[in-house]
């Protein structure tokens, strides 16, 4: 984890095992979504893998014991580590750019499933092995078909990696909304990153949250919802900044957003 400017750049870092995660790293990343949070001098958040072969192959069972898989799943949603590793369990509001520099499969379709942006490489490919080893492909599908066609995702759900879909197939489906040539793959998730973090951090939050949100509840619900949280925002200081700033040709000077 490290900072470049208002960005926070995360990095899944266990190349050699095809930055799969394990229950560190899962412990880790609930950490980090904590601190990132907290930290008002981030604003969005850059997340890819290390090396240049995979982003993400889900989780690592060869490295997590019978006692943590217990924990894992024989316990609530609310107790179990796997559901704190990304921005959006964790009800972190800042925008999150994913870089997706290769193999991304299983478990790590959590990340890219609750991801606001998604760029990859030419080289990532995408596939789900669930059934193929015989579990339920589950929570990833559930989380992807809130943002995919619904036979897109059973394709990826029921084939079990059979076929795999690349990187310009993730980008004629929504998987995915850019595919750049793997050199140029961090410099344009960090310049996505970079350009979002020049807004107003509560705008940008709140705009997250209410665009998120809406996806658990009906449509007039969600309009309500999203008046509400428009009406508590008119008394923040950044509209007024906004506005002088536009008027008067200059940057903006803008509050930092303080999570609720």
């Amino acid at each position: 984890y490290e900072k470049s400017g208002k960005v926070a750049i995360v990095t899944l870092n266990r190349p050699e095992h095809n930055n799969a995660f394990n229950y560190t790293m899962m412990q880790e990343l609930d950490q980090v979504w904590d601190e990132i949070k907290q930290d008002t001098s981030v604003v969005s958040v850059l997340l890819t893998g290390a090396g240049n072969k995979a982003f993400c192959t889900g989780m690592d069972l060869s490295d997590v014991s019978p006692e943590k898989i217990d924990k894992l799943y024989c316990t609530g949603m609310d107790a179990s580590p796997l559901f704190r590793i990304t921005a959006i369990q964790k009800q972190c509001w800042k925008p999150v750019v994913t870089a997706v520099n290769g193999i991304a499969c299983g478990g790590g379709f959590h990340f890219i499933a609750d991801s606001d942006l998604v760029v990859a490489s030419e080289r990532a490919t995408f596939f789900d092995p669930h059934v193929k080893l015989g579990l339920i492909a589950g929570l990833e599908p559930v989380g992807l078909v809130r943002r995919l066609p619904l036979e897109t995702v059973l394709r990826l759900s029921l084939l079990g990696g059979a076929e795999r879909m690349s990187s310009q197939q993730a980008l004629a489906c929504g998987l995915v909304g850019e595919v750049v040539a793997d050199d140029a793959l961090q410099e344009r998730g960090l310049e996505l990153a970079t350009k979002i973090s020049a807004h107003s951090p509560t705008a940008l939050a709140r705009t997250k949250q209410a665009i998120w949100q809406s996806l658990n509840v009906g449509l007039e619900q969600a309009l309500s919802d999203t008046w509400a949280l428009m009406l508590s925002h008119n008394d923040h200081p950044d509209l007024e900044e906004g506005r002088m700033a536009h008027l008067q040709r200059r940057a903006p000077q803008w509050h930092p957003y303080n999570e609720q």
